[in-house]
């Protein structure tokens, strides 16, 4: 093999090698500055009995879970009442954001799963309540039912802490 052959292999092998280095250690620098999870539990008790957590923040994201309209031993509340029951998880929604040092302006998306859309449609208008600024992408999803029968509606949210 001629002088100006290795040139070229060995100059091919270096990139690749600078490219891999760089890659290498751009990945080890964010796992270093990354925050561990921070777990929230809302009805711990619940909670740990069903095996889940209501909300995770990583760094500045806070991940809720689907909230039910439950109380705090998890009994169905406002079973035949659609909007009561939105309002009922927007609450629960509004309790973890605060642990957080949030509000609903810090939700950048929201996905609601019901067992109806025409009563989602027809309470729809309530979320201007909740969103007086602007509101979060997501989506609608209608489903067969929830994790308990007499639930119509179940909220799951993503937020920014403001500021980190």
């Amino acid at each position: 093999m001629s002088e100006h052959t290795q040139l070229p292999n060995l100059a091919f092998i270096a990139t690749i090698f600078l490219l891999l280095s760089f890659t290498l250690f751009g990945c080890k620098q964010e796992t270093e500055n990354s925050e561990r999870p921070e777990y929230f539990f809302l009805r711990p008790d619940l909670e740990k009995m069903y095996g889940y957590t209501q909300a995770v923040k990583v760094d500045n994201i806070i991940k809720v879970g689907g909230v039910i309209s439950i109380d705090e031993n998890g009994n169905p509340i406002a079973k035949d009442d659609y909007l009561q029951q939105m309002k009922n998880c927007y609450a629960s929604l509004e309790k973890v954001l605060e642990h957080y040092g949030c509000t609903f302006d810090d939700v950048v998306l929201e996905n609601i799963y019901t067992t109806s859309m025409a009563e989602l449609q027809k309470s729809a208008s309530y979320r201007h309540e909740i969103y007086k600024n602007h509101f979060p992408t997501g989506s609608w999803i209608g489903i067969k039912e929830l994790g308990l029968p007499e639930m119509m509606i179940e909220i799951e949210l993503e937020a920014l802490i403001p500021g980190k």
